[in-house]
């Protein structure tokens, strides 16, 4: 979701790093967060970077101030990914099954899809809060499969974050990695990625099922 139908991934680093900021972790930038922790539940992410015992009642805590600064700073700039709109249309078009699978809890979920063009676009949703391990572990993307009905095998993950690109990888799905984190020259190199593109611009739906 985060990264891929909308480009708000650095508004994410940024509001993490207030956080850690406000915690004493001084010398934290975005593009760290970005490279190491990107995709993950707010767990792993505080575990990874503040504290490696903190329990999940705190990190729940922690997480929603996190998102709250950062629901304040990206409220006036929601819109889809470009060309997602028109890509989403051919997909309803071809009757291809569409899922979102995000490390994002249940309150940015509702935030993000209510952004004007995504609504009611997706079959299934699957947030972190709704499995027990997040990416890279491929929990998200089998429980979307699962309610799609659809093999592992005939999904295709659309991932802007390398947690999120291995975990397509472990579920046993292709991926097409977005550069909105990364820059491609590091997602071309991940295991089952089959195409590496800016945005959607240039991307439709035919191509996708044609690479597969």
């Amino acid at each position: 979701m985060d990264g891929v139908l909308v480009d708000n991934m650095y508004l994410h680093a940024r509001s993490w790093v207030e956080l850690f900021r406000d915690y004493g972790l001084e010398g934290m930038d975005p593009e760290r967060y970005l490279r190491e922790t990107a995709g993950m539940k707010g767990l792993d992410v505080l575990r990874h970077f503040l504290d490696p015992g903190i329990s999940p009642e705190e990190a729940d805590r922690l997480t929603e101030l996190k998102d709250f600064l950062y629901r304040v700073m990206y409220r006036e700039e929601m819109r889809p990914m470009r060309g997602l709109e028109r890509f989403l249309d051919r997909a309803a078009e071809l009757d291809i099954p569409l899922g979102v699978g995000t490390g994002a809890g249940a309150r940015n979920i509702d935030y993000t899809l209510a952004t004007p063009g995504l609504k009611d676009r997706f079959k299934a949703v699957v947030g972190s809060h709704q499995v027990p391990h997040g990416k890279p572990n491929p929990d998200i993307f089998l429980k979307v499969a699962e309610l799609l009905d659809t093999e592992p095998s005939r999904c295709v993950v659309f991932e802007d974050a390398l947690p999120g690109v291995e975990a397509a990888s472990r579920a046993g799905m292709k991926a097409v990695a977005l550069t909105t984190t990364n820059p491609a020259d590091v997602m071309s190199r991940c295991k089952g990625v089959i195409e590496v593109v800016d945005d959607f611009t240039s991307l439709t739906p035919d191509q996708v099922i044609a690479g597969i």
